[in-house]
Parts: C-alpha cells; sequence; structure tokens
C-alpha cells in the first residue's frame, strides 16, 4: 500500500498543476481581446483560425491514424455538439466586447448550474438537495449580474447568457454521451466559427499586433489550455478540477485591472462572488457513479 502511495501522490500533483495551468491560461481571453484593434466578429474568426489550427494538432498527437474515423465517428451528439460550442466560443468573445471581463467570467462559472437544470428538464436527469441549492445561488448571481448590467446594452446580457447557456448544453450532451470524444468536436466548433464568420470579417480592421494576439489566444489560450485540462482531468478527481478551474474566475479580471484599469461593477462583484459560491457548493458534491463533470472544452 506505501509503496503505490508515492506514484499516487505524484500523479495527483501532476494532475492539479495542470488544470492550474490550464485555468491560468484561460484566464488570458480578456487580457488578449482588450489589446485588440480589429472588429468583433474579426477578433472571433481570428481566435477560431488559430484554435482550430491547434486543436488539430491536438487531435492528432492523440488519435495519430484514428483522427480521420474520430472526426467521422462524432455522430449526431458530435455534430449538436460542435454547433453549441461554436455558438458558446462565438458568444464568449463577442460579449467581451461589450461587457467586462469579470462579468463574462463569472457567469460563465454558472455554466455547469445551468447543466444540471437543463439534465433535469430535458431528460430527466435527478437533481439532489446540494445541487437544488447551487442553482438557487447560481440563479440569484446571475440574477444581480445581469441586473446591473442592463445600463449597458442588450448585448451586455444577451450575450453573457447565450454563451452560458450553449455551453450548458455541451456540458449535458458531453456527460450523457461520454462516448463521444470532446476534442474533434471542439475543433470542428472552431472551423464553423470561421465559416460563419468569414463573409463578415474585416482584414482592413486587423493591426500588425492583432495577428500575434489572435494566434496566442487560440493557440495559447484555448490549444494549451485545453491541453492542460486534457492531461490533468485524467489525474484528479471532477470536482477537484471544477475547483481548480475557478482560478480562471479569479485571474481574469485580475489581469484585465492591472492592465488597463477596468474594475468591475459592485453588482458584477457580488453576484460573481455568488456564482463562484454556488460552484464550490456543487463540487464538494459526492460524484454519482460513471459521471464526470469535466470535460475536454472551454469557450
Amino acid at each position: 500500500m506505501q509503496a503505490s502511495a508515492g506514484p499516487e501522490r505524484r500523479r495527483a500533483r501532476e494532475g492539479r498543476l495542470a488544470i492550474l495551468l490550464a485555468a491560468v491560461a484561460w484566464s488570458t481571453a480578456g487580457l488578449g481581446q482588450r489589446g485588440l484593434d480589429a472588429s468583433a466578429v474579426t477578433q472571433v474568426a481570428g481566435r477560431a483560425f488559430f484554435a482550430a489550427l491547434a486543436l488539430l494538432a491536438l487531435v492528432l498527437a492523440m488519435e495519430r491514424r484514428g483522427t480521420m474515423r474520430a472526426f467521422l465517428g462524432m455522430g449526431r451528439s458530435g455534430l449538436a455538439m460542435t454547433v453549441f460550442l461554436a455558438i458558446s466560443s462565438g458568444a464568449f468573445l463577442l460579449a467581451l466586447n461589450h461587457t467586462s471581463v469579470a462579468n463574462v467570467l463569472f457567469m460563465q462559472a454558472a455554466a455547469p448550474m445551468m447543466a444540471a437544470l437543463l439534465g433535469w428538464v430535458l431528460i430527466s436527469e435527478p437533481v439532489d438537495g446540494r445541487t437544488w441549492a447551487a442553482l438557487l445561488l447560481a440563479g440569484a448571481g446571475v440574477a444581480v449580474m445581469a441586473a446591473g448590467s442592463l445600463d449597458a446594452g442588450i448585448a451586455a446580457v444577451g450575450l453573457p447568457l447565450l454563451m452560458t447557456a450553449s455551453f450548458a448544453v455541451v456540458i449535458v450532451i458531453a456527460r450523457h454521451r461520454r462516448d463521444v470524444s470532446m476534442m474533434p468536436a471542439t475543433c470542428a466548433s472552431q472551423v464553423l466559427v470561421v465559416v460563419v464568420c468569414a463573409p463578415f470579417v474585416t482584414l482592413g480592421s486587423v493591426s500588425g499586433s492583432d495577428w500575434a494576439i489572435l494566434a496566442a489566444l487560440g493557440v495559447g489560450q484555448m490549444g494549451l489550455g485545453l491541453a492542460f485540462l486534457t492531461i490533468g482531468a485524467r489525474l484528479i478527481p471532477p470536482a477537484q478540477v471544477a475547483l481548480i478551474s475557478l482560478l480562471e474566475v479569479v485571474l481574469g479580471p485580475l489581469w484585465v485591472w492591472l492592465a488597463y484599469g477596468e474594475r468591475p461593477s459592485s453588482a458584477t462583484l457580488v453576484g460573481g462572488a455568488i456564482v463562484v459560491a454556488a460552484v464550490v457548493v456543487q463540487a464538494v458534491a459526492p460524484m454519482p457513479a460513471g459521471r464526470g463533470a469535466a470535460s475536454e472544452a472551454h469557450v
């Protein structure tokens, strides 16, 4: 028993470090977006283009000769995952153009609770008392943030909600179709984003530094973040993945505050704190047998 404890602890440390690095990578989205001059749709398409390349390389490394089979074997669930991931990914970057980074990230943190509600409504998935408490907390937090964003216009409220709802659908699909690999669907979703946005892209709005930032967002923020998640999620329990991933919610607003002086509103901070509390409540709940909370996707 003692002989096996050493390798087990080492794997746990490596898993926690991988998720920590994933959260740090994801947290740079707002920092990168705030440095872009390109139009909003061009930002979405540019990041998706580089992300698709990075994710394709990741799929090739994971699947090797089975890469084509992995894409062709996604089925209807994989196609649905692709569409909703594309919506969530595009809405995420568009939302950053209309509201604070903190508002977007705190809203995104509510996706697992929204997924639990969707699972209950759509497929009669049981919801225990602890999860209901998390749902009520998250709903209150989202309501506070949404009310505080009304003055900024409908896009400041609608886009973060669209992002969160579509990503919640992805979580539901991933949880109930564990035979479908998320990675090919994530790659395909970025290709879909590029195709849909292509007619509205204005390359003239892209400055010289924008290309480097878009590449960093696509390859580093999305590609590298997903690579670390893929490693870490196999080594530690889903609850630990969820809790460590909350670091993104803390670091994302911190980076833009330090770099651009962007201060979240009081409503965003209060609502965000409630949502984070809801995530913690749900994450510390015992995980039912055969179920996992971590997914190989991120917006």
